[in-house]
């Protein structure tokens, strides 16, 4: 297993592990949707036929920064590339890159506003589950 630890979420890390074993290939990186920095419009014409809140975007994908990998991986990596370059390269190029994707709760940590937020949703849960129930509806 590998994280970048810049990133929470509730991964079933079994299921990640389960769906890594089942497709046979060197990694299996997290997939996730990321959250939506503002809310989104639909339109009808000029009309606005709905208007989401903030909440996470389910149009596209991002890497949620948690992986399996076997050891054999490690040979993708030269001494001056970053993992992620040798994930995004040449093990998706040779076909070892799966994603297993991850509906439920993730929040990166990378800004200050980042850290406040899940602070938050911590200071107001009354549980794990509960903080990420209120993470998943904000």
């Amino acid at each position: 297993m590998m994280t970048y630890g810049d990133g929470v979420g509730d991964v079933d890390i079994r299921k990640l592990l389960t769906f890594h074993r089942s497709h046979g290939r060197l990694v299996t990186l997290t997939a996730v949707h990321p959250p939506a920095r503002f809310g989104a419009l639909e339109f009808e014409g000029s009309r606005i036929r709905h208007f989401k809140k903030k909440s996470t975007l389910h149009e596209g994908w991002i890497n949620g920064g948690f992986f399996h990998r076997r050891a054999e991986a490690l040979r993708y990596i030269e001494s001056d590339v970053m993992w992620e370059h040798a994930a995004d390269g040449t093990l998706g190029g040779d076909g070892q890159l799966y994603a297993y994707q991850h509906e439920g709760f993730w929040q990166c940590m990378d800004i200050l506003r980042d850290l406040r937020y899940l602070e938050s949703l911590w200071r107001a849960a009354t549980s794990m589950e509960d903080m990420v129930r209120r993470g998943t509806s904000v």
